[in-house]
């Protein structure tokens, strides 16, 4: 099975824990994650034509397609077990709607749950599932 890659805002404290939510709610291990500000983000970033400045948040490569903004929470959470995955139904929502929302939440998410001064560093045991890790 080809890994879902989840490309995210590596100092957004949500991000962080978003992404923390995504790996305990993943039994069939099918996510790995790269931070935005990472070599291999950006490089991802350049390769599916996404410019930085417009997607600051989280984006999902999925079978080589990328996925932004509300796209990209909804298919995650489709893919995750528990109730989260319910969370998809929104997805029969306009667009514009639902990235409404999503930009509403992700032009405040700095000052709601605070900013970090470096990308997340997993601990040893989440180390594989982080793209640019050694």
């Amino acid at each position: 099975m080809e890994k879902k890659i989840v490309l995210f805002d590596g100092v957004c404290n949500l991000c962080n824990k978003a992404v923390t939510f995504i790996i305990e709610h993943d039994p069939k291990d099918q996510f790995r994650f790269a931070a935005l500000q990472s070599e291999i983000g950006t490089s991802l970033l350049s390769k599916h034509q996404i410019d930085p400045a417009k997607i600051d948040s989280i984006i999902l490569i999925k079978n080589d397609k990328a996925y932004i903004k509300a796209s990209a929470a909804l298919r995650i959470a489709k893919d995750l077990s528990g109730a989260i995955s319910l969370v998809y139904a929104f997805v029969i929502l306009p667009k514009f709607i639902t990235n409404s929302i999503y930009d509403f939440i992700a032009r405040n998410r700095y000052s709601w749950f605070g900013k970090k001064d470096n990308c997340m560093i997993p601990t040893p045991g989440l180390k594989s599932k982080f793209l640019d890790q050694d």
